[in-house]
């Protein structure tokens, strides 16, 4: 069983014909219910920050316009994959199991990306030898 789990989130995004990723949290959980609790909590952190209730006062009015229907609803996305108790099932067995985990969708600007993986299978990788490749 693997104790330890790193979770990172991260946005990704174009800029000068470039894709750059912006951190946007990372946590070092001690069990796998934490783990699982820290992805569900930033996914919907990053969904109800996308995706405000119009009467909040912190927005001026027209602040807030819809999009096109073609455009993906990202925040639906994620707060889909939180509800759904067969999604957290598999990821929480992947991860488990040693494998990274990855969460990702996107929009038509930004691809938001939820990571997981156990420490302890970090830590095996380290102790694989090396490939020596021979040269000449």
């Amino acid at each position: 069983m693997h104790d330890e789990f790193l979770c990172h989130v991260t946005a990704y995004g174009t800029c000068g014909g470039r894709r750059i990723g912006v951190p946007l949290g990372t946590y070092r959980a001690p069990t796998l219910a934490l783990a699982l609790w820290w992805l569900r909590d930033r996914a919907t952190w990053i969904a109800e920050r996308l995706d405000p209730q119009p009467e909040t006062e912190h927005f001026p009015a027209g602040a807030l316009v819809p999009v096109a229907g073609t455009v993906p609803d990202v925040p639906a996305v994620l707060r889909a994959w939180c509800a759904d108790a067969g999604q957290q099932d598999l990821v929480a067995g992947q991860l488990a199991a040693g494998r990274l985990i990855r969460i990702a969708t996107s929009d038509d600007t930004t691809e938001y990306e939820l990571l997981a993986e156990s420490v302890d299978a970090l830590r095996m990788q380290r102790t694989v030898p090396a490939l020596v490749v021979p040269v000449g």
